[in-house]
């Protein structure tokens, strides 16, 4: 793909996402991109061969920037327990400003999650990755207990899956329950982490 290629690309994956924020994903037509970018929708085909398939990259960027983000924080050199702590609370309140009051971008996601699961796969692979690197290192170095980081950190994500999700944030947000730090400081114990004093 040439430069160029690359550029007209990413043009229409940022059209879209403003279309997408602006009357839903729905609503979007190809046909509205095209014209946006004063191309033709013939050719917007020659870059993505279906409006799915352009979901499927917005989605995708989105999700990019995050795992970018908890990478980030996942390198630091501080205990686990606080890296761990950070990239959960990150998560959520990215997530949680991202789609909780934007009903359009909840819309793109939930299409995103019943239509394009191997990109929701992938991500959530890359996040567990993540997560698990982190969880391991605090075994390693006696931050925790738990024997396993693999089923430690399917059971980190199950846990805080209500505030991470972006389809249950807007589902479970009247529900009663804990908040997040609350829900951060039960998955670190069960982890093994000692409670705080006081």
């Amino acid at each position: 793909m040439t430069s160029l290629e690359r550029d007209t690309r990413q043009d229409i994956v940022d059209v879209a996402e403003r279309f997408f924020r602006q009357i839903g994903y729905q609503k979007t037509t190809v046909a509205d991109i095209a014209k946006s970018l004063r191309m033709s929708p013939a050719n917007v085909y020659r870059f993505f061969d279906s409006k799915k398939a352009i979901n499927e990259a917005v989605a995708a960027r989105s999700m990019a920037e995050l795992e970018a983000l908890v990478v980030a924080i996942a390198a630091e050199p501080r205990p686990a327990a606080e890296r761990l702590r950070e990239i959960l609370s990150t998560t959520c309140r990215l997530n949680s400003a991202r789609y909780l009051d934007n009903h359009r971008l909840h819309e793109m996601v939930a299409c995103a999650m019943e239509e394009s699961w191997d990109v929701i796969r992938g991500h959530v692979e890359r996040y567990d990755a993540i997560l698990r690197g982190v969880v391991a290192d605090g075994m390693a170095k006696g931050e925790f207990t738990a024997r396993d980081p693999r089923i430690a950190t399917y059971c980190v994500r199950a846990a805080m899956i209500r505030f991470c999700n972006p389809l249950l944030l807007s589902q479970c947000a009247a529900l009663p329950g804990p908040d997040v730090d609350e829900m951060i400081d039960f998955v670190l114990t069960g982890l093994g982490h000692p409670a705080p004093a006081g």
